[in-house]
């Protein structure tokens, strides 16, 4: 006999949808930016995709255990983070993947179910 069962989706927040410039996540609307981490999820009140500073991340990259990288969303397309950005978060050993903000946010889902320790900072879908 076959059986099917559904795998338990890793703890902590998940994104489940986008609303307006913002991220739903589950169930609730976040307007705005977002940081995740396995165990939380809290608003962003990010400058923009060229004003990214890695001091401003303290919060998000100090958590413990330490992420093994950062999954950036850069906003409604892809934008590169500047070289001194990736360099301050690299100079931490923690890797960077900057992808639009969608696929972050779809990302961040599939890459928690593999149990990945790691975080996420995606910025608003309306930066242009």
């Amino acid at each position: 006999m076959v059986s099917l069962q559904r795998e338990t989706p890793a703890p902590g927040p998940l994104v489940t949808g986008f609303a307006g410039n913002g991220f739903r996540v589950d169930g609730e609307v976040v307007d705005g930016g977002l940081w995740l981490t396995p165990d939380w999820a809290r608003p962003w009140d990010a400058a923009g995709p060229d004003a990214l500073d890695a001091a401003a991340l303290d919060p998000l990259l100090t958590i413990d255990p330490r992420p093994e990288f950062l999954l950036l969303g850069t906003g409604s397309r892809l934008r590169r983070p500047s070289a001194a950005f990736m360099a301050a978060i690299e100079g931490r050993d923690i890797g960077v993947e900057a992808m639009d903000s969608r696929a972050a946010a779809r990302s961040w889902g599939l890459l928690r179910g593999e149990g990945r320790w790691f975080v996420a900072a995606l910025l608003p879908l309306d930066e242009s």
